[in-house]
């Protein structure tokens, strides 16, 4: 158990696959907003780069297919990461989500890959 709640990032497939393929993107991102809710009810507080980059090359008035995407999305997961406490690697290929775990692990955040691994905390401290 754990006293303070975690934010855990997230990572796995998100391009990677899908070949710029709009929906193999979204159900791509379904697979890893799927972990959130066990990350949310083991006490802590998920995070998924994407749900801060995309925003992000949006408002830059870029899409997934322009240049600009590998300048944001790889960047967003990295400053993200300064802070976050653990990351839950999910299966699959992905570049991203496995430089993601090569930079959690170069600062010594743990690294999950199952959300039953992840360190609960109890009721009160849920509260």
């Amino acid at each position: 158990m754990t006293d303070k709640p975690m934010l855990i990032l997230i990572a796995g497939p998100y391009r990677s696959g899908a070949d710029g393929d709009p929906q193999a993107m979204a159900a791509n991102l379904a697979r890893l907003e799927a972990a959130a809710w066990p990350i949310f009810a083991a006490g802590h507080l998920p995070v998924i780069g994407e749900w801060i980059a995309l925003p992000v090359l949006r408002s830059a008035g870029a899409g997934l297919t322009d240049p600009l995407a590998d300048q944001v999305l790889y960047p967003t997961a990295d400053r993200l990461l300064a802070h976050c406490h653990a990351v839950l690697r999910l299966p699959g290929d992905s570049e991203g989500a496995d430089q993601d775990v090569a930079t959690a692990r170069r600062r010594g955040l743990p690294v999950y890959h199952d959300a039953a691994e992840i360190p609960r905390r109890t009721p009160q401290e849920t509260a």
